[in-house]
């Protein structure tokens, strides 16, 4: 019989709760105005899988480190100072010389709006020829991360594998290190079509990733997700997945992880945008053949919706690294989630105090 459970370095052996590999970008974010007429932008740091890192620092408390390449230069220097500020370590970063001109390397751009009522948020990326597109196996040293110092939880993501074919065998060479070695490895899907467009598209997003999914423990990603990247239809839902109350989702991950057996967990964001500004939020979380749904919140006011899937995943990471649970891990997901959308940027501005707060249903008086 399948083993389905989730087993955790401890804390004592290692010397990271949790270790990201992907892209950091600088997001440039025009406020409520349009970037196609801003004159001005506030400056961010962010990625799909930095976030999760930062946050496991910056809200859970915990040590964590981000692997990604960042060229020398002063764009460079102010991302690692945004990774600094954000509690990250960066010891396992790599830095590339740059050539004065961003030829053969340079910091990946982001410009992003918030959207607001019916107009939807939009990206913008500007990432060719990044540093962190460039990483390829041999780069990084696994054997002494995973073997010497020790990670409880790596992450990394679909963000990151679709920036070329080389990031993708890099994907590859550290999850089998991470395996070999005992650490849970959580992948989130995330998929974006415009990032495969070049690479394939779909029949290469579900080649690559499922060569990954072979090594992952904790699966994470919407309904979009699930269907581009592994080609798991979600049969009778209507476009938000609204109808997960029925068998159609339990389905779907029951085939996935029928196909892929080392899946701990498998767990999804449920989100149904009436607008840019107001979503219905929860999410639901498969464990040992049982589901767990999160609180379902109705309306949700959104000031930045990006982020919220990372901060989703942090939660879902910190409450099983902390030994609560399933239970505990979809609602510590789904709460974080809800709060990072309450703030500016692409990463978690909240404390744990307050994501508890949130999960006992405390409202939003003045906090005196």
């Amino acid at each position: 019989m399948t083993d389905t459970a989730l087993k955790i370095r401890s804390a004592s052996e290692t010397k990271w709760d949790c270790m990201s590999f992907g892209e950091v970008m600088l997001r440039f974010d025009p406020g409520f105005g349009r970037v196609r007429s801003a004159r001005s932008f506030q400056v961010w740091e962010g990625g799909g899988e930095y976030n999760v890192a930062r946050a496991m620092r910056k809200c859970w408390g915990k040590r964590a480190a981000v692997v990604t390449a960042i060229p020398r230069n002063d764009l460079g220097w102010l991302l690692e100072d945004f990774i600094h500020q954000g509690g990250v370590d960066t010891t396992h970063v790599i830095w590339r010389e740059f050539d004065g001109l961003g030829r053969n390397t340079r910091v990946g751009l982001n410009f992003t709006e918030k959207g607001f009522g019916i107009r939807p948020a939009l990206g913008c990326s500007d990432r060719g020829h990044s540093a962190a597109s460039q990483i390829k196996p041999g780069e990084v040293n696994w054997e002494k991360i995973f073997g010497e110092e020790g990670v409880r939880w790596f992450h990394t993501g679909g963000i990151f594998a679709a920036l070329a074919s080389n990031t993708a065998e890099a994907v590859i060479e550290a999850v089998e290190a991470a395996k070999k070695f005992g650490t849970v490895v959580a992948y989130d899907l995330n998929y974006r079509a415009s990032l495969w467009k070049s690479q394939g598209g779909k029949d290469a997003a579900q080649r690559v990733n499922r060569n990954i999914a072979k090594y992952v423990d904790v699966m994470i990603g919407n309904e979009e997700d699930f269907t581009a990247c592994l080609g798991f239809e979600v049969e009778g839902a209507d476009e938000h997945l609204t109808t997960i109350e029925t068998d159609n989702f339990r389905k779907m991950i029951q085939r996935a992880v029928t196909e892929f057996p080392n899946f701990k967990v498998a767990a999804t964001t449920l989100r149904k945008a009436t607008t840019a500004s107001f979503n219905d939020w929860s999410a639901i979380l498969y464990y040992q053949g049982e589901l767990y749904q999160s609180v379902k919140r109705e309306n949700l006011e959104i000031y930045d919706r990006v982020g919220g899937g990372d901060g989703f995943a942090s939660g879902l990471a910190f409450a099983f690294l902390e030994g609560k649970g399933p239970q505990a891990a979809v609602e510590y997901g789904a709460a974080h989630g809800a709060l990072a959308m309450t703030t500016p940027g692409d990463t978690s501005m909240v404390r744990v105090e307050e994501v508890e707060a949130a999960m006992k249903g405390k409202g939003a008086r003045v906090i005196r």
